[in-house]
């Protein structure tokens, strides 16, 4: 009846003009599509409540850290280090290049946030829950296996400091562990630095060719040289040299890894004859 009489009221004032009436209504509708009586009014004129929209979604996934580094890795695995641009990954992301500021602050952030996606992988429990010269060996085969399926982003992590929380959280372990048996603070980032370069090499070594030597037709200067190739024909044709190498040069580390039985110590002098 309320609206009977609103609309009555509203008919006598606009008179003999409805669409004037109807033009009223229809504005007011705009913001009153709740209220009864408006939905009353809106009817006599032969005015449609407006449907409210269901809410759109995205057509891409909605922006993220982890979405960012993620494709950036790939960008990485694909074409190597240039891959780790930020117009890149937000071209391959279908966004502006400052929509990836609102979530990573320069590039070296970046690329951090892709360290911290490999090292994710590596395993530093054996540091912490094995004897020393086990738990080295383990620890370096998990590296290496967690880089192994990203050998081009060894030269752009090179690029930058690591600070990943991932990543320093191995290291920690490592240098509880190595501090365990002995090694002092001073030299314990060496003996980390040794193992990550000769676990690192070994990823690049594993990305190239199968067998990197050649002596084909200078057997009669090299013979020994060319007897040793020779002999990797009997070998897994896939992988004849690079798993073996890791094997040899693993056991060598370890077998030096506690202090004292370095080949060298600090200023020695090496001389031959």
């Amino acid at each position: 009846m309320r609206s009977e009489a609103i609309l009555g009221r509203i008919g006598v004032e606009i008179g003999s003009k409805p669409q004037f009436l109807a033009l009223h209504i229809g504005f007011a509708a705009l913001n009153s599509t709740r209220c009864p009586v408006m939905l009353a009014m809106m009817g006599r004129v032969g005015i449609r409540s407006p449907r409210r929209s269901a809410i759109a979604r995205p057509s891409q996934p909605l922006l993220s850290r982890e979405l960012i580094a993620s494709t950036a890795l790939a960008l990485v695995d694909r074409v190597g280090a240039d891959g780790a641009s930020i117009r890149r990954v937000a071209a391959t992301l279908g966004v502006n290049p400052t929509s990836l500021y609102n979530h990573v602050p320069n590039r070296a952030a970046m690329i951090e946030d892709v360290r911290a996606i490999v090292s994710a992988d590596i395993d530093s429990r054996p540091l912490r829950e094995c004897p020393w010269e086990e738990g080295l060996r383990l620890w370096a085969y998990s590296y290496r296996l967690a880089f192994a399926g990203h050998p081009r982003v060894v030269p752009l992590l090179m690029t930058t400091r690591a600070s990943s929380p991932v990543l320093l959280s191995e290291y920690e372990d490592f240098v509880v562990a190595a501090e365990a048996v002995g090694w002092t603070s001073r030299d314990v980032l060496p003996l980390l630095t040794a193992f990550e370069s000769f676990i690192l090499g070994s990823v690049l070594d594993m990305s190239g060719p199968s067998i990197v030597f050649d002596p084909t037709g200078q057997e009669e200067r090299l013979p020994r040289f060319s007897l040793a190739f020779a002999s990797l024909s009997t070998e897994d044709p896939s992988d004849p040299v690079a798993s073996r190498a890791f094997e040899m040069g693993l056991s060598m580390l370890v077998a030096s890894a506690r202090p004292g039985r370095s080949a060298f110590s600090e200023g020695q002098q090496v001389a031959c004859g």
